[in-house]
């Protein structure tokens, strides 16, 4: 089943896409509510009555329907309780660092690992805004994500899959030299991150998902999945992996979230970037092939388009807000030479 928040006389109402076609739930079910956080919290009981809504529409009993259109749909989720992202590509997070310079860390096999990021910034298709810092060295993240289904708390890595309500695409954006700076005081990421985080276009629920499952890594529990993932960037592909490459599985990932602490229904977590899935990496390899190479980063009116086997296609255009306002301009105690 497709879940999808999408706006219909400016009202953002949750439904469920079938054949290219969004049919209203609470239209078809009152007892459903008309957005995905609540219906979240209603707990497996919403799920069953969806699945039974989008039964009577498979049978041709539909109405209060609209053309899916991605200029009227928003993230699936428009009001996350919070915002998570991980680390999950071993083969991302050593090349990024092989092209700094720097060796391999050996913690990234022992223990998942994730930062908070805001989830008051999470999105769905369309553009995204940038103040005119984030323009320095500005990348996407082609990643994975999963929306929580239900609360735990202490849970184990062997049951944590119950607790995913389904999974969809994120593209964590990255203004790279905000980033890099603050990073250097070993903390955040913050501001090179908090502005967009696209996710979309539909939440796919567990079950949709069984067909891609695939054997999950030896020593790691959890379900994986066999996923093509690309991202083309004004029309030409740059970046091309599989989330079945994830060397922590979301049921691992969450099993550490729950730790000592409460998972909700609504909480977004990303999976990290997959392997090629970002300029930074990509310019540092190519870099590393020709030190003459010219590094690429998004620009203004650039169109990326991010499109993972089974969960759809996210598009989103870059759009700079008319502003001169500048953090980088705010900087004090500058050495000059």
């Amino acid at each position: 089943m497709k879940l999808v928040t999408y706006t219909n006389s400016n009202e953002a109402r949750l439904g469920v896409l079938v054949d290219s076609t969004i049919y209203d739930l609470n239209a078809h079910d009152g007892s459903l509510p008309s957005d995905m956080l609540s219906f979240l919290q209603m707990g497996e009981g919403a799920m069953d009555k969806a699945r039974a809504v989008e039964q009577t529409i498979l049978n041709g009993n539909g109405n209060a329907a609209l053309g899916y259109d991605e200029k009227t749909v928003l993230s699936p989720i428009t009001n996350p309780t919070s915002c998570r992202d991980a680390y999950a590509f071993r083969q991302h997070v050593f090349t990024a660092r092989r092209n700094r310079g720097v060796d391999m860390i050996p913690e990234f096999d022992q223990f998942p690992i994730w930062y908070f990021t805001n989830h008051n910034a999470v999105q769905g298709p369309g553009p995204i805004e940038c103040m005119p810092d984030h323009f320095h060295k500005l990348d996407f993240e082609l990643e994975v994500a999963i929306i929580v289904g239900k609360k735990g708390r202490n849970i184990k890595a062997a049951e944590a899959d119950e607790y995913i309500a389904g999974y969809l695409i994120m593209n964590d954006m990255s203004a790279r030299l905000i980033q890099m700076e603050e990073m250097r005081l070993n903390l955040g990421p913050a501001k090179g991150k908090d502005f967009s985080t696209a996710v979309g276009p539909f939440l796919v629920t567990t079950d949709e998902m069984e067909q891609y499952l695939k054997p999950t890594k030896p020593g790691h529990t959890g379900n994986q999945y066999d996923l093509t993932m690309t991202c083309k960037v004004n029309g030409v592909e740059v970046s091309r992996g599989n989330a079945g490459d994830m060397d922590w599985t979301f049921a691992e990932i969450l099993e550490r979230c729950a730790y000592g602490a409460d998972i909700y229904p609504g909480d977004v977590i990303g999976s990290g970037t997959v392997g090629t899935g970002c300029f930074m990496e990509l310019n540092g390899s190519a870099k590393l092939a020709d030190p003459n190479s010219t590094p690429q980063w998004l620009k203004d009116g650039d169109t990326v388009e991010m499109e993972i086997t089974g969960l759809g296609k996210l598009v989103n255009t870059i759009q700079a807000v008319d502003s001169t306002h500048s953090l980088l301009a705010l900087k004090k105690n500058m050495q000059t030479s």
